[in-house]
């Protein structure tokens, strides 16, 4: 094969796939060290936690989607609304984190990671569905607004071993984390309760 010769749109994909979705995981580790070095079960606790849980829903979702389905307008602005509200829900999360807890400059510097990289992977989604994204701003919705599977589909083996490293590297950490903020949660609640009793 001809490296010169690759396709633009095969490029981006290659980009996408094995660029910046495997670093988005492997950033959100490196948070979860962060935090848990932080102690943060003890510190900013279970509510912290959840900020962190929902922000790696919202920008999952539109990963699931965007593996299986085209990329049409309904996927587009799903993806900028997801955008637009984890940036509002990380801007809460990390101003309740500098009340609560330390939060070191290798985090700050890796959340500034995690906030760009999703307006990357979109950005080179936009550069690869262009027509896609002129029928968004055109305002030229109408049949896309549906869920289409994608006419070639991602690698089967590529989304098997994505998802299993998403669910090792970047699920189980955070659900650990989760774990650990409530049942320190539930500790301390009991043993106020037999104090104040």
């Amino acid at each position: 094969m001809d490296v010169y010769a690759i396709p633009m749109d095969v490029l981006l994909l290659n980009l996408i796939l094995y660029g910046c979705l495997p670093l988005w995981v492997i950033l959100g580790f490196a948070d979860y060290v962060c935090h848990r070095r932080s102690d943060i079960e003890r510190t900013s606790g279970t509510r912290e936690s959840l900020f962190h849980c929902v922000m790696g829903a919202q920008i999952g979702l539109p990963v699931f989607l965007g593996l299986y389905f085209e990329i049409n307008v309904l996927l587009l602005l799903l993806a900028f609304i997801l955008l637009a509200v984890h940036l509002w829900v990380a801007h809460s999360d990390v101003a309740y984190a500098l009340r609560a807890r330390k939060v070191t400059l290798w985090e700050m510097h890796i959340h500034s990671f995690l906030e760009t990289l999703p307006f990357v992977v979109v950005l080179l989604i936009i550069l690869k569905r262009w027509p896609a994204f002129v029928d968004l701003i055109t305002l030229n919705w109408a049949g896309n607004l549906t869920l289409v599977p994608k006419a070639t589909p991602v690698d089967f083996h590529y989304i098997v071993g994505y998802f299993l490293f998403m669910l090792v590297v970047g699920i189980a950490p955070y659900l650990n984390e989760l774990w650990r903020c409530w049942s320190t949660d539930r500790k301390l609640r009991s043993f106020t309760k037999r104090v104040v009793e």
